[in-house]
């Protein structure tokens, strides 16, 4: 029986260590993050740390991809803002388990393989957007209470304390590998500042962390249609967000890591986590690719990273508060920046001159919407209805047709190229009906009738040709072809011949 849990994988090699401490990193660096994500769609702390918990341990034993993080997430966060405010927590929580639900369907369906309509360019323009994303929001760090920038004294002991985290994460792995650099750095500040007793920003002047286990409970709204109809848009976006989310994160480890998850589980694990999540006080999330990256630059390849971190997190929560409340945020600060430079693909700025203007286009346009309106979902759509406009257009100017009269009179149109909305133009053009003889044979050997628009452009040009008394048949086509045409039967009339040379079987319309 094939085994999905590589933690009790034993013919695969684990580095327990390696597995353990990089766990121990992610749960320091998911701290702020579930603090602020919550605070971003105006519910308590707790919400987000125990959506990460929940999301993280779920998601780590069931999920299609060992070694990625899931956790409470800005896009989730963004996307629910509106509903909190208007409506409260309790109609959240029951928003998250439909949306849960609704993942489930996806993985269930196979919806996973609609990844493969997503462009290289728009990974990448998602990417660098989302590294922007990172970067811009460790800023806010570098201000005060009232929003204001930080000034000398401050200013200097913040830069300093981050540049160093910065230099240790960089520097460290150039001399062993035997620890997590990122969890060394954050170490190493900690000690700093306890030692020197500098007074800097801390975990606990975001908001405290203390807490219990996640209460379980079932969301406290009216079962109504009414309640379902207010919910219900926010559950498809959120739905939408994490699946476009999770999957392209997926898609960015497996390239890091030259293996390959499988993304119709990843849906179905998303799914069960978000319904625990939302049944278990959560804000709900998806994949993050932030802690994600953290976790495989440190590493971890197996579950047992992303477990270790789910419960060491909850550990925090539970006993450990006060003294995770005391970790500086300027060493997560630095750990941040660090994962957004090492987010952003600097390859896809050094082939611009080398890709097609298109792509460099959608790679742009997919960046901005992802750092401007922090949507990622829109930004994925958008970039990928861009590209495949793109696509239409650069095949619909590749439609051609090569022409002759054999020894009989009748005059062959031998078609290439796709016939399908965006070329049937391009197709009328191709044919001189009024200096054509009276017989004439199409010939899609290299073509394909697409869709609709091709099957009623074959009707119409069927239609001018028996005007002038000419006759029109169809050589060639391939079964789908046919089978288009047979559906088709009712709307248009063509006349499709046998093909002598490869023995298509045809039906006579």
């Amino acid at each position: 029986m094939k085994k999905y849990f590589n933690l009790f994988d034993f013919s695969q090699e684990v580095n327990y260590k390696t597995e353990v401490l990089s766990g121990l990193t992610v749960a320091l660096a998911l701290v702020p993050e579930a603090v602020a994500f919550a605070m971003i769609a105006g519910l308590s702390p707790l919400t987000g740390l125990y959506a990460a918990f929940v999301m993280g341990f779920v998601t780590s034993i069931l999920g299609g991809r060992p070694g990625m993080i899931s956790g409470a997430t800005g896009a989730v966060a963004v996307v629910i803002a509106a509903l909190a405010l208007s409506h409260g927590p309790e109609y959240i929580f029951f928003t998250v388990i439909l949306a849960g639900v609704m993942q489930i369907l996806a993985g269930i369906f196979k919806l996973g393989k609609l990844m493969r309509l997503v462009p290289h360019p728009v990974i990448f323009g998602f990417v660098n957007g989302l590294a922007i994303i990172i970067f811009m929001s460790q800023l806010d760090q570098f201000k005060d209470a009232s929003g204001a920038w930080l000034v000398n004294q401050e200013l200097y002991m913040m830069l300093g304390l981050v540049l160093l985290t910065m230099l240790i994460i960089w520097g460290l792995p150039k001399l062993t590998k035997l620890v997590p650099s990122s969890l060394v750095a954050i170490l190493t500040i900690f000690g700093i500042v306890v030692a020197f007793g500098l007074d800097t920003r801390t975990v606990g002047d975001i908001a405290s962390i203390q807490g219990g286990f996640p209460p379980f409970h079932i969301p406290d709204v009216p079962f109504t249609l009414e309640t379902f109809t207010i919910v219900f848009p926010f559950a498809v976006i959120m739905a939408g967000v994490g699946l476009i989310e999770s999957l392209l994160t997926l898609n960015i480890v497996d390239e890091i890591t030259e293996t390959r998850g499988r993304g119709n589980k990843e849906a179905a694990a998303q799914g069960i986590a978000n319904v625990l999540s939302g049944f278990f006080s959560g804000m709900g999330g998806c994949a993050m690719i932030g802690q994600s990256l953290i976790n495989i630059s440190a590493g971890a390849r197996a579950r047992l990273s992303g477990i270790v971190a789910s419960v060491t997190l909850l550990m925090f929560v539970m006993f450990g508060s006060s003294l995770i409340e005391k970790v500086p945020m300027a060493a997560l600060t630095g750990l941040m920046i660090m994962v957004s430079i090492g987010t952003f693909e600097w390859a896809s700025l050094r082939t611009i001159n080398k890709m097609p203007k298109s792509d460099i286009f959608v790679m742009f346009t997919v960046t901005i919407v992802t750092a401007v309106l922090h949507n990622l979902a829109l930004a994925v759509v958008v970039g990928v209805i861009i590209a495949a406009l793109v696509f239409a257009w650069d095949n619909a100017k590749r439609i051609r047709a090569r022409k002759h009269t054999d020894e009989n009179g009748v005059k062959h149109y031998e078609i290439y190229g796709p016939l399908f909305f965006g070329s049937i133009t391009v197709f009328n053009e191709k044919f001189d009906v009024l200096n054509d003889p009276v017989e004439i044979i199409i010939d899609f050997k290299e073509s394909r009738i697409v869709d609709m628009s091709a099957i009623a452009a074959l009707d119409k040009i069927t239609e001018r040709y028996e005007k002038v008394g000419k006759k029109v048949h169809l050589r060639h086509l391939s079964k789908d072809c046919l089978l288009l045409l047979e559906n088709a039967d009712s709307i248009i009339d063509v006349n499709v011949v046998d093909d002598p040379r490869y023995k298509v079987v045809v039906n006579k319309v």
